[in-house]
């Protein structure tokens, strides 16, 4: 028990060093995450993209509609647990794919405040940001080290730099960021059907 203890608490700081040292891919993602939310928050949106973006959300309510508590925790964990994996996996591909979905997660977080400021004016954004205090560290994190994943291809021994980003990527996605959804997703489910 005390060699297992020993063991997680290696691993815990190994997967923390990581992070450190990813700190600037996670910067990348931040940055490309507000630029975005800022944009989707003030800037006019052309309609096609506005009706498919509205598209998105009633298919999210519809998918939520009806949900208990537990049910609706259950669903945002796993869809937040996708986006973070499939953000790590897929940064294998030159890093591209998390980028670019830290753009996207951002752009449609500025269209739903933007939204919301519309409907029920701007002292109503205090409702958005208990949701966020986990998730958006967690997704920052995936993003990043997927962003940094694709760094691979510029080192010399592509191989083994394949093999230790891939390894140090799952060690902070399941000590690290699977943790911080868990809680996310606890936060949210009560807030949204306490609010429901």
């Amino acid at each position: 028990m005390k060699f297992k203890r020993k063991q997680f608490r290696k691993e815990y700081k190994l997967a923390l060093d990581y992070i450190w040292d990813s700190r600037n891919f996670i910067y990348l993602a931040i940055g490309g995450f507000f630029v975005f939310s800022l944009a989707g928050l003030f800037l006019p949106v052309p309609e096609f993209i506005r009706e498919k973006i509205l598209e998105i959300i009633r298919e999210i309510l519809l998918q939520t509609e009806g949900l208990g508590r537990g049910e609706l925790m259950g669903f945002i964990f796993m869809n937040n647990l996708q986006s973070s994996f499939f953000a790590i996996v897929f940064g294998s591909i030159f890093g591209i794919i998390p980028f670019v979905s830290s753009m996207f997660n951002g752009y449609l977080l500025g269209f739903v405040a933007s939204l919301t400021i519309e409907r029920e004016g701007i002292l109503s954004l205090w409702r958005i940001l208990p949701h966020g205090i986990f998730e958006l560290p967690a997704v920052f994190i995936s993003f990043g080290i997927g962003i940094k994943f694709g760094a691979f291809i510029f080192r010399k021994d592509k191989t083994k730099s394949f093999r230790g980003y891939l390894l140090n990527s799952l060690r902070v996605f399941f000590l690290i960021v699977l943790p911080l959804l868990i809680i996310a997703a606890i936060i949210e489910g009560t807030l949204i059907s306490f609010g429901r």
